[in-house]
């Protein structure tokens, strides 16, 4: 038995906040996602050119940074404004909205790639059916398009997650008690770093794994009208 030196509650409780995390950013992501995409390939130029500085910039910058702006520069702005409204006090934004902000940024950043692509696989008969049977934007949307573009799109949202929930080892810099924190304070208590950083990576590996799983479960569940014959 691997003795964990009474850690071992810890790691575990850290690896429920990188869930939790993780969730909330997809949550998030897939949100903006679907409004980058949907803003992309609009009629109105300046929704095109929003999409566009939003993919172009959050895919510029390295999760990390995105991490320490969104952490400390979104306490500086809400001061600003909570000043115009004679607000003095220090107004502190926790590690996990910022993490969540952050990687719910950064995920809806390429998301919006993948939902933008599949939205363009879609037959534009389908379109002119859903008219067809009177069917109006928002009902032809949730009936019509969005099933459709959900099975084309998860395998590729699948592979963004998996490196979603990976990042989140990054807000720990800022002070979120996630797994790789809780490995960093064993390890400064014991001294023994490859002991608990390769409980971390196994911690990781075993989330991962449930990860991928449940995708090939709901690939299977969304394609499973094409397979019968």
């Amino acid at each position: 038995m691997i003795d964990l030196h009474g850690f071992g509650d810890q790691l575990l409780q850290g690896a429920v906040v990188t869930l939790e995390l993780a969730l909330s950013s997809l949550f998030v992501g897939l949100i903006l996602g679907l409004l980058g995409a949907s803003a992309k390939l609009s009629s109105v130029k300046v929704f095109r050119w929003i999409a566009h500085g939003y993919t172009t910039i959050i895919r510029g910058i390295p999760e990390l940074l995105t991490v320490l702006i969104i952490y400390f520069g979104a306490t500086s702005v809400l001061m600003s404004i909570a000043g115009l409204f004679g607000y003095d006090e220090y107004i502190e934004v926790g590690a996990f909205a910022a993490g969540v902000t952050a990687l719910g940024l950064t995920f809806g950043a390429y998301a919006t790639e993948v939902f933008r692509g599949a939205l363009q696989s879609i037959p534009k008969g389908q379109h002119e059916a859903a008219i067809a049977l009177g069917m109006g934007p928002v009902r032809k949307f949730y009936r019509i398009i969005l099933p459709q573009v959900w099975r084309i799109a998860l395998p590729g949202l699948g592979n963004l997650f998996l490196v979603l929930l990976k990042d989140t080892a990054l807000v720990s810099v800022v002070g979120l008690d996630d797994i790789m924190r809780k490995a960093n304070i064993a390890v400064s208590s014991t001294k023994e770093a490859f002991l608990f950083y390769l409980v971390a990576a196994f911690m990781y590996l075993a989330l991962t794994i449930i990860s991928m799983a449940f995708v090939s479960y709901m690939e299977k569940r969304a394609s499973r009208g094409l397979t019968r014959g």
